[in-house]
């Protein structure tokens, strides 16, 4: 009797150790996804503020019309809560639910497509079991014919995705491949730096292809290329990253809501592979040289603020406080209007916007102060926005087209 009851002991405290360890490494798997999920930036298109994390309902505004998110919760009517992994994984990866219906590529399933099967179990771990289900039901999203035909997506599929896994790239360091995977796959960088095919499609969905990160547009704004980043030193991607500002510039437009809720929560180990990465993709050749005597004479006149065109007296009147007279503006704080990307992009959409409804940083845990710049829209007409822009556009070292009063107008149409 005493042997047996032994036995039973032992049993009852080996089972007790199973469950402990199965409820160790579930909980490790939790922690696991929960960060996998903020390298996708999941929060930022599933979560709308004042409603519940992951309960859907962003309007994503595309070229076919208002795609709302869904509910990622695992609520078993309004969420995901029925999903198995297999169809979690169709999802994410494939684009494909349940029912056989399909997504649209406002959800980056094309890059996603590269998340190994390891991180893949971990994100479902997490979504069912360590986020709070919600009942929230997001509006249905409902575009126009042709494009509400969903079966279609089909086609597109098998033209523009890709089921081949990450591929690391040969001969280069373990630091870059970790990079490679994030930007690839689950950073889906490519889906707003990578320029769009007729199908609106990515035109490469990796680095074998040169025109991988090389820059696109969304919503009327030039995204800059991410190739190489030859003004930025690796430290200066990897602080923009984590602040949402570094020494030459400050995050504006779709990217403040990743430096928010994605890169800045991101590990010192990966955003450090991310910049040796895009380091890594080389120079981008098209960046214009810098030009110190055009920039110089800027300066001088400036300074001097004798016979100014009407675009420099607005510089001086509205921006020279924080921009100064050199137009580098102010390290960490205010960014640098020469050669920034923003002011010389091919479309000055984004400086317009900037401009007419001014901007504010993110905080975040490395740089928690949210500084601002006021917008102008009220203050100053469509005519003095397009002289103080062109100015910028054409001053110190920049090389840009100027801007009309008509292009301010149809900017100054889209504010809310």
């Amino acid at each position: 009797m005493k042997l047996k009851s032994l036995l039973i002991a032992n049993a009852v405290l080996l089972g007790s150790f199973a469950v402990q360890a199965h409820a160790e490494d579930e909980a490790q798997l939790i922690k696991q996804g929960e960060y996998l999920s903020r390298l996708g930036d999941c929060m930022a298109c599933h979560t709308v503020s004042g409603k519940g994390d992951y309960a859907g309902g962003l309007a994503i505004e595309s070229n076919l019309g208002t795609i709302y998110s869904t509910n990622i919760t695992p609520d078993k009517e309004h969420g995901i809560g029925n999903y198995s992994e297999q169809q979690f994984s169709d999802a994410v990866r494939k684009g494909v639910l349940p029912n056989g219906s399909r997504l649209y590529p406002a959800m980056p399933y094309p890059d996603y497509a590269k998340i190994s099967d390891a991180d893949m179990h971990a994100l479902y771990v997490y979504f069912m079991k360590g986020v709070k289900p919600s009942s929230e039901q997001p509006p249905e999203t409902d575009l126009s014919f042709p494009f509400s035909q969903r079966w279609g997506m089909r086609f597109w599929n098998w033209a523009f995705t890709s089921d081949k896994p990450f591929q690391p790239i040969g001969g280069a360091s373990e630091e870059v491949n970790r990079g490679a995977y994030i930007v690839e796959s689950l950073g889906h960088c490519g889906s707003c730096h990578t320029p769009r095919g007729l199908g609106m499609n990515e035109k490469a969905l990796d680095s074998s292809d040169e025109q991988f990160l090389a820059g696109g547009s969304l919503n009327n704004w030039d995204v800059p290329s991410l190739r190489g980043l030859p003004r930025w030193s690796e430290q200066e991607i990897v602080d923009y990253l984590q602040t949402g500002r570094n020494d030459k510039s400050a995050v504006g437009g779709e990217m403040k809501s990743v430096i928010e809720h994605s890169s800045s929560h991101m590990t010192d180990a990966d955003l450090k592979a991310i910049a040796s990465y895009l380091k890594f993709l080389g120079g981008n050749p098209a960046l214009q040289a810098y030009d110190v005597k055009k920039q110089q004479a800027t300066e001088a006149k400036l300074t001097a603020a004798k016979g100014l065109s009407e675009g420099e007296r607005l510089y001086i009147d509205n921006c020279g406080a924080c921009h100064f007279v050199t137009g580098k503006g102010a390290p960490g704080i205010f960014p640098e209007l020469d050669q920034a990307t923003i002011v010389n992009a091919k479309d000055p959409s984004g400086l317009i916007h900037t401009i007419l409804a001014g901007a504010q940083q993110p905080s975040t845990e490395k740089a928690p102060s949210t500084l601002a710049m006021p917008g102008f829209a009220k203050r100053l007409d469509d005519d003095q926005v397009a002289k103080l822009a062109t100015f910028i556009r054409q001053g110190w070292s920049n090389n840009a087209p100027e801007v009309t009063k008509d292009q301010v107008a149809e900017v100054r149409k889209t504010l809310k």
